[in-house]
């Protein structure tokens, strides 16, 4: 009996060629809005209410004998608490210093009016002073980590119009309704507004996001790839303090109008050019904007210099403002790119006492410059001055991000011993 022979074995089918991987495209990108970033803004918004409220109110209750101390002892406090605040908020977490910040900056404000006396004024002052510096450094630090790395640039663009926003509108009209319904409730609504936003702050995370030890102020002074965009934007609010400062002596009194339409124009001109340059910044590498931010800001007080011409003023005020909007958020991109989530706070308070020492200098330098040289000709001083900064703007640019993922964020911090943290 013959055997029947076996069908034939079916071919094995041909495995398909690997396909290399797309790259992501824009829908594949991580979503900016997240829920604890919203509850950010609810404590960020709060607490600048609560402090621009009250920033031109305190100097009138204080009185003209007693404005310069209440200001003073109120900025004074601000750039210590930035100082001592990285520490604070390495060993307590997010939550508690900001809890601690916002009651800092609120429970001060509900009793302002207690008394007219000067000390107890510039006693507010100083406590609101360390609530504020607490709320800016574990408030900025916190929303850091709430963005995602490729997204850096767009979200502390937004965070920047988040804050500029009330602020815009809180000043004016702090002195507004003091005016119009008194300071008491000036005062009980400043505190009110930070107090409030206190009920957001449990649903934050309470520390980094990442491990690493914490990075300290000194270290980070220590460190180039921090201290020189920190350079160059304290160069560029150097400026920014001569303008809201001078530029109302500076224009001629006929031309009063202007003062008013280009102290708006400058800071919308920045707030537009920062969402601009975190947006391009993003796709790109935001080292290259430092140097470009530099110059303009440079050219833009050039211009400005031709005091007795309202368009130039307005062009120069304009010019400016994109200059410093592109400085604030390629700078600070940077300095976050640069270390490790522990390392956030300290980013943050280096970059704030670069802005509040850079337009302290500005206001005191050039008053004294300009009473020996005259307003036009201390402009234009200060506009060649401010390239001195292309030094470490320069090298900045050389130095370039991190590339993300494989570099960014990592420890660029060296602790004194040498080792990185």
């Amino acid at each position: 009996m013959t055997t029947p022979p076996k069908p034939p074995t079916p071919p094995t089918p041909p495995t398909p060629p690997a396909t290399a991987p797309t790259a992501p495209g824009p829908a594949a990108r991580p979503p900016l809005l997240t829920r604890p970033l919203m509850l950010r803004f609810v404590s960020l918004i709060g607490s600048s209410v609560s402090f621009f409220l009250l920033l031109s109110v305190v100097p009138r209750y204080a009185t003209a004998s007693g404005a310069g101390l209440a200001t003073g002892a109120l900025m004074l406090s601000t750039v210590l608490g930035e100082l001592a605040a990285p520490r604070f908020v390495a060993r307590h977490g997010y939550r508690v210093a900001l809890v601690a910040g916002l009651c800092l900056l609120g429970v001060p404000a509900l009793v302002l009016t207690v008394s007219h006396d000067l000390v107890w004024v510039a006693a507010v002052c100083l406590v609101r002073g360390l609530g504020f510096a607490l709320t800016l450094v574990a408030g900025g630090a916190l929303t850091a980590s709430l963005i995602p790395a490729e997204r850096r640039g767009e979200g502390l663009a937004l965070v920047g119009v988040v804050s500029g926003v009330p602020s815009l509108i809180a000043l004016p009209l702090g002195v507004w309704l003091a005016a119009h319904v008194g300071y008491t409730p000036v005062a009980v609504t400043a505190g009110v507004a930070a107090l409030a936003a206190i009920a957001s702050v449990p649903g934050l995370p309470e520390r980094e996001l990442t491990s690493g030890r914490p990075v300290g102020v000194v270290a980070g002074l220590r460190t180039g790839g921090l201290v020189r965009p920190a350079v160059v934007f304290a160069t560029t609010a150097l400026a920014t303090g001569i303008i809201v400062t001078f530029l109302p002596l500076a224009v001629p009194a006929a031309h009063t109008g202007v003062v008013a339409v280009a102290l708006f124009v400058q800071p919308a001109a920045s707030t537009a050019a920062r969402w601009t340059a975190g947006r391009h910044g993003d796709r790109h590498d935001p080292a290259r904007l430092v140097l470009p931010a530099l110059l303009l800001s440079s050219l833009g007080m050039l211009i400005t210099a031709l005091t007795g011409s309202p368009v130039a003023v307005l062009a120069g005020v304009t010019v400016f403002g994109i200059g410093f909007g592109i400085a604030q958020n390629a700078t600070l991109t940077l300095m976050y790119a640069r270390v490790t989530a522990s390392g956030y706070s300290t980013v943050t308070a280096l970059w704030n006492l670069a802005y509040d020492g850079g337009m302290g200098a500005g206001a005191v330098g050039f008053g004294a410059v300009a009473g020996w040289t005259g307003y036009p000709w201390a402009f234009a001083a200060t506009a060649v001055l401010m390239l001195v900064a292309l030094i470490p703007a320069c090298l900045d640019r050389r130095a370039g991000t991190p590339a993300r993922g494989d570099g960014a964020d990592r420890p660029q911090v060296r602790s004194p011993s040498g080792d990185k943290r």
